[in-house]
């Protein structure tokens, strides 16, 4: 071999035989002299044939070796963590300082440019050394050997091919010379040294130079210096006894050693090298985060959280959430993901202002960009830990501690969902479905019933359950000035129960219970699975108010949808994912009429007429003050502020559940759709009171006021008059002459009474 690298053995049979020839005589050799007695080495024939050595080259693993993904946000250069079973950076040997070579041929293989894959003199050394004192002191492997043995260990599949692979045995110690002869008839010498330097392990969790660098001093492998890259050559034999952190003496005695032999093979000159040996190790000691609890800041880790529970769902990485997660961890991929970190930053501002961290209240909200799904923020005032050590105790509905230790502060409970936890009951929040099925069986927004204070309904319910008189459900509102004539307008702004129970009634219980699955609910307790169920949907008539478990990621998704005129989209924490070798990677898609479409493209569907989108935000306007624009909100709405604080286009809806037990808002533009709530997630029976409904419309109106504040205005498309009256439909009163009296994105609307929900709203 030259200086260059290029292989000098010819590859004819005479050249072959001379190398194979040279090779056994190593072989058998080295074997006695790294094992055990000479005794072994009469019993020791060279038994690979020619043949033999090429089929073993052929089965030597080509399998890339284990490498870091790391995961960055919207930005596309902010770490939020990376995911690794190695640390490791594959980094071509172009950039990678030439001195990092130099010193690590000085400390591991002198004459590595020399031979063929076994150092005949290397051997010859070893077993003389060896002999005098009368066990192993000397090793011969050479860097190709070496190299050989971390391929075989980093593709071992099982515990016994891991052993099988390092193990101190003669066979072991043959095979790896005949491969390390053959991958140098296979690879040039500079291929070698860079597959080398990407796989060794120099100790803290570095494998290859890059994470070494990086560990050590926290520069890349391009820009250390001699005494630092003397330093990393001398782990490379045995990373604890020469770590740098543990014994100073030790690490700066093996650097310097390596100093003096780069002297020796004329690598640099004695002055050169002295003056860095005189150089104390100056150490920049990084940690490298690994998985969602080593989140850059930690109010990502929750993010991070739906991310990684997302990557275990998709078949693009493997047949299993275990095979899933392993290709996370080895794959190397570069993941730029949905979230915003100037909006997380102030969506976690406005959560902990309004319920402090050490709060048994969780509060939180999840931001969701309709027509992609791309969460753009999930905030909570919880820390993302594992450890519950000094965590508060879970308090009774009285608010009296307990002995079992509770989720807050921290936790990594997917409380705002992506998980397998239920969540919450969302309130009134769920008239948005009712009022879908509705419109979506052609029924106008002006459908105007009478709501009187109490309704007995046609839904049975057994004698003592809540809202119970005799064998029938009968729901109250929460406030006597909500009786009278409503539609879907008022009922809607002023959330009017005894109108949606009627409304339910008239398009099928079941049918709303449908259009909530196809906005993307899902039901995770056995109580909401039950009356879900063929059969029993059509008599479930509190759906409507809200009484099943959702979570914010699915509330936000689900107004998202009526946002995006009707199209659904999965949520979706990613908008990239590249694998070492830069190309996007794929799946098959039946959508995509099963082509190959990117992972990370944006998964919608059209689930709803866009009229029917449209009406829906038409009435939702009326909760925020931004007023609808065909038809009367009657004058009041729960969450009347929403408009004048957000100064943009904006519609929602408030839900709080029985007993004040936990209170919601969703407010929705056409660019970004919020879902924030607060509840005790230990115990549900512990009521968060009247005194916090405010926390979610305030919390979420803040942060879609500061997600649009440097947008342009944008504005909902209003549905047609047939949609908001009927075939027979007549313009609102604010239309009649062809113009709108709806408030401009800059104006606010005249201040109306608000009246606030003591039951449910």
């Amino acid at each position: 071999m030259n200086v260059n690298g290029e292989n000098e053995y010819p590859l004819g049979l005479i050249g072959r035989v001379a190398v194979l020839v040279r090779t056994g005589l190593a072989m058998g050799i080295a074997v006695a002299a790294l094992s055990f007695p000479l005794a072994a080495l009469a019993g020791l024939t060279l038994k690979a044939s020619i043949d033999e050595i090429d089929r073993q080259a052929a089965s030597l693993p080509d399998t890339a070796p284990a490498l870091t993904s790391r995961v960055y946000a919207s930005d596309g250069t902010t770490l939020i963590s990376q995911f690794y079973d190695e640390n490791r950076t594959y980094t071509p040997l172009s950039r990678i300082s030439p001195i990092v070579a130099q010193a690590i041929t000085a400390a591991e293989d002198a004459r590595f440019y020399d031979h063929g894959g076994v150092d005949a003199k290397g051997v010859i050394r070893a077993f003389v050394a060896n002999r005098r004192s009368g066990e192993v002191t000397q090793g011969a492997s050479t860097l190709t050997m070496q190299y050989v043995r971390n391929v075989l260990r980093d593709s071992a599949r099982t515990p016994e091919e891991v052993r099988a692979a390092t193990e101190q045995t003669n066979a072991r110690k043959i095979r790896e010379m005949q491969l390390a002869v053959a991958v140098e008839r296979q690879l040039g010498k500079a291929e070698i040294l860079e597959r080398y330097l990407n796989v060794v392990y120099f100790g803290h969790q570095a494998y290859g130079i890059t994470a070494a660098a990086q560990v050590y001093f926290s520069t890349s492998p391009a820009d250390l210096t001699l005494p630092e890259a003397a330093m990393l050559a001398g782990l490379v034999q045995a990373p604890s006894s020469y770590d740098p952190a543990g014994d100073q003496t030790a690490a700066t005695d093996r650097r310097n050693y390596i100093l003096d032999r780069m002297v020796d093979l004329h690598h640099v000159a004695r002055p050169v090298a002295d003056q860095a040996k005189a150089q104390p190790i100056a150490l920049r000691l990084s940690e490298p985060p690994s998985d969602c609890a080593a989140a850059a800041q930690n109010d990502w880790g929750f993010f991070c959280d739906l991310f990684k529970t997302w990557w275990t769902e998709q078949p693009a990485f493997g047949a299993t959430p275990q095979e899933r997660l392993s290709r996370l961890r080895r794959g190397g991929y570069t993941i730029v993901t949905s979230l915003d970190t100037g909006l997380q930053a102030n969506a976690e501002q406005h959560v902990t202002a309004k319920e402090a961290v050490g709060s048994p209240f969780a509060h939180g909200l999840v931001a969701i960009e309709p027509g992609t799904g791309r969460v753009r923020a999930m905030a909570v005032n919880r820390v993302y830990s594992v450890d519950s050590s000094h965590n508060g105790r879970q308090l009774d509905r009285n608010g009296r501690a307990g002995g079992t230790v509770g989720s807050y502060p921290n936790t990594v409970n997917p409380l705002l969902g992506g998980g397998d936890l239920p969540g919450f009951q969302a309130g009134s929040t769920f008239k948005l479905f009712t009022m879908l099925a509705a419109l979506d069986q052609n029924l106008p927004l002006d459908t105007s019933i009478y709501s009187p204070q109490r309704y007995r309904s046609s839904y049975p319910s057994a004698p003592g359950e809540p809202a119970s008189c005799g064998n029938r459900w009968c729901p109250s509102n929460a406030s006597a000035q909500m009786t009278g004539a409503q539609t879907m307008w008022s009922a809607f702004g002023k959330s009017v129960n005894t109108y949606f129970v009627q409304l339910e009634q008239r398009v099928g219980a079941d049918r709303a219970v449908a259009m909530a699955e196809r906005l993307g609910l899902r039901w995770r307790t056995d109580v909401d699975k039950q009356q879900a169920s063929p059969g029993k949907a059509a008599d479930w008539g509190a759906f409507t108010l809200g009484v099943a478990d959702t979570t914010p990621l699915e509330m936000a998704n689900a107004y998202a949808t009526i946002a995006a005129d009707g199209t659904y989209c999965e949520p979706l924490p990613v908008v990239s994912i590249t694998g070492p070798d830069g190309a996007p990677v794929t799946t098959v898609s039946a959508r995509a009429g099963d082509k190959p479409v990117e992972v990370a493209a944006p998964r919608c569907q059209q689930v709803l007429r866009p009229e029917v989108a449209r009406a829906a935000v038409d009435a939702a306007r009326c909760t925020t003050g931004y007023r609808s624009r065909t038809g009367d909100c009657g004058g009041w709405s729960t969450a009347p502020a929403v408009y004048p604080l957000v100064k943009r286009p904006v519609a929602g809806k408030t839900g709080t559940t029985d007993n004040n037990q936990a209170a919601w808002f969703v407010g929705i533009s056409p660019a970004l759709s919020v879902a924030s709530f607060i509840a005790d997630p230990d115990n549900p029976l512990h009521a968060v009171g009247t005194a916090n409904h405010d926390k979610p419309i305030r919390s979420a109106a803040e942060t879609l006021r500061d997600a649009l504040a440097n947008g342009p205005v944008r504005d909902f498309t209003p549905p047609a008059v047939t949609t908001a009256y009927g075939k027979d439909g007549r313009l609102g009163d604010g239309d009649r002459d062809g113009t709108s009296t709806r408030p401009s994105a800059t104006t606010r609307p005249t201040p109306t009474p608000r009246v606030t929900p003591s039951k449910r709203s």
